[in-house]
């Protein structure tokens, strides 16, 4: 199955090709068998997208909108994530934006696989951390929220899951020619 990623050009500096590779390794550890899509997009994208699905008129780190009936249709959901949280994010945690997106495609993989650590007493926070040892990825976004909430005054960035799916797809194929 595939997966399609659509970085927006203002953030060309993130590896396409080395995101997919990390995302096929997080899909199969997350037992998602469907295509996936991911867009990396701005802010003002993330904004739009929080607030026409959620309701919420912010920007957010990452939202995962599992797909209508994946065993049917073999799509099992979109991710879409804000460049410019993720670098601020990687400069605040001191790694690197490549690695903050992997952390989030890692957990936006999860959502899409039907996890929710706002409803599951700390299910998906355990599953993300093994998983985030076993792919060689720093802290995981449900411990460094903890942390955040419990040491700092900060305003922590929760991870939702939203229903509809966005058009966010961009072929192989496409990205080719985007080298």
């Amino acid at each position: 199955m595939e997966i399609s990623l659509q970085i927006d050009h203002r953030h060309r500096a993130l590896k396409a090709q080395d995101l997919l590779a990390f995302a096929e390794r997080a899909r199969s550890a997350a037992r998602l068998r469907g295509t996936v899509t991911i867009l990396i997009s701005s802010n003002e994208k993330l904004r739009a997208l929080n607030s026409a699905f959620r309701g919420k008129d912010k920007p957010t780190d990452v939202l995962s909108f599992p797909g209508a009936e994946p065993k049917v249709s073999g799509h099992s959901g979109d991710i879409a994530i804000s460049a410019e949280i993720a670098i601020d994010n990687a400069k605040r945690y001191g790694h690197s934006p490549a690695d903050e997106v992997k952390i989030l495609i890692l957990h936006g993989m999860l959502h899409l696989a039907g996890h929710d650590h706002e409803k599951d007493n700390g299910k998906m926070a355990r599953l993300e951390n093994k998983l985030r040892k076993h792919l060689s990825l720093p802290a995981s976004l449900i411990d460094r929220t903890h942390s955040d909430r419990t040491h700092k005054p900060q305003p922590a960035k929760k991870k939702k899951s939203a229903g509809k799916s966005p058009a966010v797809r961009i072929s192989r194929q496409a990205l080719a020619t985007h080298k």
